[in-house]
This record gives C-alpha cells, sequence and structure tokens, in this order.
C-alpha cells in the first residue's frame, strides 16, 4: 500500500533520510508485526513501533495493569489498573497513531496459540520476562523461518539481540537456543517482580529492540544478529559478544518433545562452605561456563571455560574424576548446565550458590566485579 497525504506529512523525517524515503515508509506501513509482553519492554517498542508507522501490530498479553507497573510500562495510567495491558495499549497506541492496525490479543503465548498468532506475522519481538515463552517463540520462529528480536533486563542490566535471522546473502544468524540450548526452570531465574529493575532500563532496552525491526525492515544497517548486546546502565558499559549458528540449531527445536525432565535434586553450596572445602584439601573440577569476556575479568582457581552455548558440543570433554562445581555469575546459568548435563548421565553436579558474585562479595573481596 502506498502513503496518504496525511501519512506523508505525519512520517516527513522519515521520508527526508535518504535511508529510508517514501519507499521505506511504505515498507513500514506494510510490515507486520507481533510484539509478545505488554510490559516494561513492549511499552517502548510499542509506543516506538506504532509512531514509526508500522501498519500492522499485533499485542499478546494476558496480565492486567497493577500500580506496580506504572514505575517502567509507560502506556499505562492510574485509570488503567485493573484492566486488560493488551486492550488498554492497544487504546492508548491508536491514539498516537490511528492509522495503522492493531490486533490485541488479551492471553498469554503458550502451546495452543503460538504457531497460529506467530503465523500471521513477519517479525516477532521478544518482551517477555518467561523461559517457557522464550523458548516458544524461538522454536515457532525457526519452524516459520521468521526473525524475532530479543530483549532481557535484569536489575541494571539489558541484552538486545536479533535470532534466526536471514542477511541478504540468504545466510541464517543463531537462533536463542544457540545462546542458551538448555532451558532454565522459571524458579531458577529470578524476574523484575522478585528482584526489582531500574525503571529507565526496559525503556533503553525497548528503544533497541524497536531500532532492530526497524532496520530489519528497511534492510538498512548491521542488525544484531550473531551478536548479543549487553547494557549495564549502573557503570555505562556496553558489550558485544559473539554468537554462532549450532551446526544443529533445527534440530534442537522443541527438544521438550524428545527429552524427559530431570527430576534429580540439585546439589548448591554457598561460597564460604566451598572456601572451607577447598581449604580442607577436597578436589573439584571447577567449570566455568560463562562467556570468555567474563572468564577474562575474574575466575575460579583452576577452573576450565566451557561458555553455556558449547555445552552440547563440548560436554563429554567435562573430567568427571571429581565432584563437579559449576558457576556462572550469579548462578542461574550454571542451574541450566546442571540441568542438561544431568540429562546427559552426568552426577555429583555442585551448583555454586550466587555464582562468582557472591564468592568475590565473600571471599576473594580483591577479585574484580561486574
Amino acid at each position: 500500500m502506498i502513503l496518504g497525504k496525511t501519512e506523508k506529512q505525519r512520517y516527513q523525517k522519515h521520508i527526508f533520510l535518504s535511508e529510508i524515503g517514501e519507499k521505506g515508509q511504505e515498507k513500514l506501513k506494510n510490515a507486520k508485526i507481533l510484539v509478545v509482553g505488554a510490559g516494561g519492554l513492549g511499552c517502548p517498542v510499542l509506543l516506538y513501533l506504532v509512531a514509526a508507522g508500522i501498519g500492522y501490530i499485533g499485542i499478546v498479553d494476558g496480565d492486567k495493569v497493577d500500580l506496580s507497573n506504572l514505575q517502567r510500562q509507560v502506556i499505562y495510567e492510574i485509570d488503567d489498573i485493573g484492566f486488560p495491558k493488551a486492550e488498554v495499549a492497544k487504546k492508548h497506541l491508536l491514539n498516537l497513531n490511528n492509522e495503522i492496525e492493531i490486533s490485541a490479543f488479551d492471553e498469554f503465548l503458550n502451546t495452543d496459540n503460538a504457531a497460529q498468532i506467530i503465523d500471521n506475522y513477519d517479525i516477532v519481538v521478544d518482551c517477555t520476562d518467561n523461559f517457557t515463552v522464550r523458548y516458544l517463540i524461538n522454536d515457532h520462529c525457526v519452524r516459520q523461518e521468521k526473525p524475532f528480536v530479543y530483549g532481557a533486563i535484569h536489575k541494571f542490566e539489558g541484552q538486545v539481540s536479533v535470532f534466526n535471522y536471514k542477511d541478504g546473502d540468504g545466510n541464517l544468524g543463531p537462533t536463542y537456543r544457540c545462546l542458551f540450548p538448555i532451558k532454565p526452570s522459571d524458579l531458577e531465574i529470578p524476574n523484575c517482580a522478585e528482584v526489582g529493575v531500574l525503571g529507565i532500563l526496559p525503556g533503553t532496552i525497548g528503544l533497541y529492540q524497536a531500532n532492530e525491526v526497524i532496520k530489519i525492515i528497511l534492510g538498512i544497517g548491521k542488525v544484531l544478529s550473531g551478536q548479543l548486546l549487553i547494557v549495564d546502565l549502573l557503570e555505562n558499559i556496553q558489550q558485544k559478544v559473539k554468537i554462532k549458528r549450532s551446526a544443529n540449531a533445527e534440530a534442537s527445536i522443541f527438544p521438550e518433545e524428545n527429552i524427559k525432565d530431570s527430576n534429580q535434586i540439585m546439589d548448591s553450596i554457598t561460597a564460604t562452605a566451598l572456601a572451607k572445602k577447598i581449604a580442607e584439601g577436597d578436589k573439584f573440577t571447577i567449570l566455568d561456563i560463562r562467556q570468555p569476556w567474563e572468564n577474562d575479568l575474574c575466575q575460579l582457581p583452576n577452573s576450565i571455560l566451557l561458555p553455556l552455548n558449547e555445552l552440547p558440543e563440548k560436554y563429554k570433554d567435562i573430567p568427571q574424576n571429581h565432584p563437579i562445581l559449576v558457576y556462572c555469575h550469579h548462578g542461574m546459568r550454571s542451574a541450566a548446565a546442571i540441568q542438561y548435563l544431568q540429562q546427559k548421565g552426568f552426577d555429583n553436579l555442585i551448583n555454586l550458590e550466587g555464582g562468582i558474585e557472591e564468592w568475590a562479595a565473600a571471599i576473594d573481596l580483591g577479585m574484580k566485579r561486574y
């Protein structure tokens, strides 16, 4: 569809850009974008995609507006408390731009509705804080050959990437499972409702996500495919971690169909207890499943670096002659690694509670923290 007279006036600042122009704005008008989650990340994503003129937007969220949302979920107002987020967001967004179409799904994305909903859109934007839903988005996008724009937040730190993106040469980028092959349980990964989050953080990360959507649609700039952007607002640090597409990227989707959940109990140890055992002469195989750049900053003595995303290819190389202590930054990724290793027949696995952050705080006070 071509632009109307009022649309040309509305989007004139886009049209003035040589990288966009009228043809580019028409691409935005004809794009169909699904935003899963209308919370802290979803609000800035929706506001800026609507303002940019994305012609068809779907909003999936089965939650209702709560007073505690207003600290960061900037679409909503006090009078919206108690009403469905998807419907309320649609109402406010159409007041911002009534020349687009918005579909509100007052439900949570699940295995029953995911395929049908995702099928109607070109790009999926992950704005959830639920790992089950995130893996569900990934797997359906892989099956349907759609890119999805990932965002995640924790306290003062956020992450952004684009998964399953096909570049101009037809090469597919990595999937979410290439970075995090094993889904942790929701109990192991605290969300912002449990640990808190700086209200500005989801706004910042959400804008990055919206920016990636625009670039994908227009085919301009360098898309964050094969790279994980990490933003720390507390220290004003930005870093990029490279991600490679796994050889079995397609085969790894929906692994729950073929792998039974492990019912084994996960052993854990505090930093203080671990230090005592090491001082008493206890031997451990110490496995660091963080990224190389994290290991460069700090590490436990005599640890073996095996990033979580490389675990499926290299787990057979892990020595098993001693109990295996697994650690990461805060103890969350290591719990996911232990779940995976248990499914591969490993036992005598121990998770370091609080990760290397707790070790630095309680044992090695001179260790660099991040």
